[in-house]
């Protein structure tokens, strides 16, 4: 959806909007092979007509869709209307070579006498990141100077011992330099509330999920079991962890119904942290919104760590970079939150990360359902372990969250491509039915 805009809005740039007639968009290797089940066409169209995930209407968003494939029509930028049919310009080209990334769209605009008026090539690298094609691989821009830059955890571990600042200190203070305060508070509190909106829809949302798999949703029926058994007093030692998985199953199965979820780092792994982070505040004796806070601006200083220094990307690395991923941002979060030192939160990161070295992304039938969705549930639970770990030690081990990261980095680049988000390998071909 953002790179469908960010073409749209570069043709407005360049003058050339008035003199499309139509536009043609192309997808390329993990996204051609799995688009379908990720919901990429519909995203593209939303995109095209100017819409964004932060914004977007529901209602909008059906009208829109329902224009394209049923009139076969599109307000381009959501405004200039031209014949748009997506069997003949929404194209999954599967067979070309894989281009300088797996997650890559082509688009080509054209007017009424079908002369090429643009063609740009964006790339989906994780997160809700886009670039375009030629910045795949490079260093950003140089953006607002922050007062505490890092590249590591090293980095980031040396910034605390000499300022005495905490990890979310660090992140809050870099994030000040280039929003206001308030801005930033607000930007905090937005991102806590929709992870909380998404996992109480979810448990109060039943029904099959979209797809050739009609999977059932389980958050609701979940709820009302741990309900029932509250009612009964019945309270198994376990119960905890039921929660839990419900709280990650219902954040997963609003992705899978194409609901509003928080990248966190991506929408395949998008469960996790807000289960853990419900977990704190309901499960956590003094729990409370700075410690909410905490979580959040730690996660952070973690996630940017496994972007920077890996991926986040299953196309990329497979789900250990999704799902992995999003368990150490958790761990470390929950750790920060329950008061660990830097050096203890590094070591819940790096054990997160450690126990998801190796995992393949290979979604069944192409749709983020089967494994993913328990594979949150399952992240969650180990995240909460891994920062319990390591606040019974002092910090110290022998293996470093860099070194983890680095070994992710080239577990994916050894990774055999089958295995990496194009469902041609793994329990994706175990159910050829699907």
């Amino acid at each position: 959806m953002k790179a469908a805009a960010a073409f749209v809005a570069s043709l407005r740039a360049a003058g050339l909007s008035q003199e499309v007639a139509r536009i043609q968009a192309t997808l390329y290797g993990s996204l051609a092979w799995t688009g379908e089940g990720h919901g990429t066409a519909p995203a593209v169209i939303l995109g095209l007509a100017g819409e964004s995930p932060e914004t977007v209407d529901p209602d909008d968003a059906a009208r829109i869709l329902a224009d394209a494939n049923e009139h076969h029509t599109l307000a381009l930028g959501g405004h200039n209307p031209i014949a748009f049919a997506p069997a003949t310009d929404l194209l999954f080209d599967r067979l070309s070579p894989t281009p300088a990334h797996p997650n890559t769209l082509e688009f080509l605009a054209l007017n009424a006498a079908g002369d090429e008026l643009a063609r740009d090539r964006w790339c989906s690298v994780g997160g809700g990141f886009v670039v375009p094609e030629a910045q795949v691989g490079q260093p950003p821009p140089p953006g607002q100077p922050v007062p505490h830059p890092f590249n590591s955890a090293e980095q980031l571990l040396q910034i605390g011992a000499r300022t005495g600042l905490s990890i979310a200190e660090i992140v809050f203070a870099n994030e000040c330099a280039r929003l206001p305060p308030e801005d930033v508070e607000r930007h905090i509190v937005r991102i806590r509330d929709t992870m909380m909106g998404c996992i109480d829809h979810g448990m109060h949302t039943g029904g099959l999920l979209p797809g050739k798999l009609r999977v059932k949703r389980r958050a609701a029926a979940l709820r009302e079991h741990l309900e029932a058994d509250r009612f009964r007093n019945i309270r198994n030692p376990h119960e905890m962890m039921d929660h839990v998985s419900m709280f990650a199953i219902a954040v997963n199965e609003e992705n899978a119904a194409g609901s509003r979820v928080v990248t966190a780092p991506t929408n395949g792994a998008a469960g996790v942290i807000p289960a853990v982070l419900r977990y704190y505040s309901d499960f956590c004796p003094g729990a409370s919104p700075a410690g909410t806070r905490t979580f959040l601006l730690t996660a952070t200083a973690i996630g940017a760590l496994l972007k920077m220094n890996a991926s986040i990307s299953g196309a990329e690395v497979g789900c250990q970079g999704e799902v992995g991923s999003a368990c150490s941002m958790a761990a470390a979060g929950l750790a920060a939150a329950l008061g660990a030192s830097n050096a203890q939160i590094e070591n819940a990161a790096e054990i997160g990360m450690e126990h998801h070295l190796g995992m393949t992304c290979d979604p069944v039938g192409g749709l983020v359902q089967i494994p993913c969705i328990e594979r949150n549930a399952f992240g969650a639970i180990k995240a909460i372990n891994a920062a319990s770990l390591a606040m019974r030690g002092d910090g110290s081990h022998y293996v470093s969250l860099d070194q983890v990261i680095a070994t992710m980095r080239q577990t994916g680049a050894d990774m055999h491509a089958k295995y990496k988000e194009t469902s041609q390998g793994g329990l994706a071909v175990a159910f050829p039915e699907c």
